[in-house]
């Protein structure tokens, strides 16, 4: 709210509905990490181009063209390949550590799919009648921080939820932690993401967000030496690279738009 102008305008009814499913992408992400591998959770989330083609129609009267049948049916077959990798993981013998309980966590992260595609529908919705464009994706952004955050701690006080438990003895490397979490990784990074669409084409940056989950598999194995199943790493790939193709084979001029 400090660097970004437009996050401290532009709130409204419709800002609270998207900010709260912003709130939930967040919550069930970071549960979907606890639970599964982070290529499973990170994979998974990237089925949100499924959810925004099927609910685009409703919410942004944008229909579905034969391209994108093509997408959905590489999505669905990529969503089997990581739900059966978690069902062989049931077996105790087969969890990881970073990975205790596969099939809930894989069940989360495609929550959190559903929802983030809502949010990119509602961020969509939202620039296309405020005044200055990303003033009411701004406010969602700051909305959903703040809502996320106050449901963790009434989930962590009253219904036993483990988000915050382990607060109780905060060390300086723990601060240290959140403060490049919140600050660096979280904030700027969606003033940066914000900005840089100014600049370049929809297909371009589409292409690379993907850098994301491509890397993070990457990152947990020489950080946490977690590895993902090989039918995950397949389903993550087809996941990943029918939403590339997607993109790279939509006309220029949607593309753009």
């Amino acid at each position: 709210m400090i660097v970004w102008p437009a996050a401290r305008r532009g709130f409204s009814a419709r800002t609270w509905i998207f900010a709260l499913l912003y709130a939930a992408t967040l919550a069930l992400f970071v549960s979907a990490n606890k639970l599964t591998t982070s290529a499973n959770a990170i994979f998974l989330q990237s089925t949100a181009p499924l959810w925004v083609l099927l609910l685009a129609p409703l919410m942004l009267g944008e229909h579905v063209e034969r391209r994108d049948l093509f997408l959905m049916a590489a999505i669905a077959v990529g969503l089997w390949f990581c739900f059966k990798d978690a069902v062989g993981e049931q077996d105790p013998a087969a969890r990881q550590a970073t990975a205790p309980r596969p099939l809930l966590g894989n069940l989360l992260a495609l929550l959190s799919g559903l929802t983030w595609g809502g949010t990119i529908l509602g961020l969509r919705f939202l620039a296309r009648r405020s005044a200055e464009k990303d003033e009411g994706a701004a406010a969602s952004i700051v909305l959903g921080n703040l809502v996320c955050f106050a449901a963790c701690v009434v989930a962590t006080r009253f219904f036993g939820v483990s988000f915050f438990r382990g607060l109780e003895a905060v060390h300086l490397h723990d601060v240290m932690a959140l403060l490049y979490l919140g600050c660096l990784q979280v904030g700027l990074a969606y003033v940066m993401l914000a900005r840089g669409m100014r600049g370049v084409p929809a297909l371009q940056a589409s292409l690379l967000l993907l850098v994301e989950p491509v890397f993070n598999p990457i990152w947990t194995f020489f950080v946490h030496h977690e590895r993902p199943g090989a039918n995950a790493l397949i389903g993550g790939a087809i996941i990943l690279g029918a939403t590339a193709a997607h993109a790279v084979l939509k006309p220029r001029s949607v593309a753009a738009a």
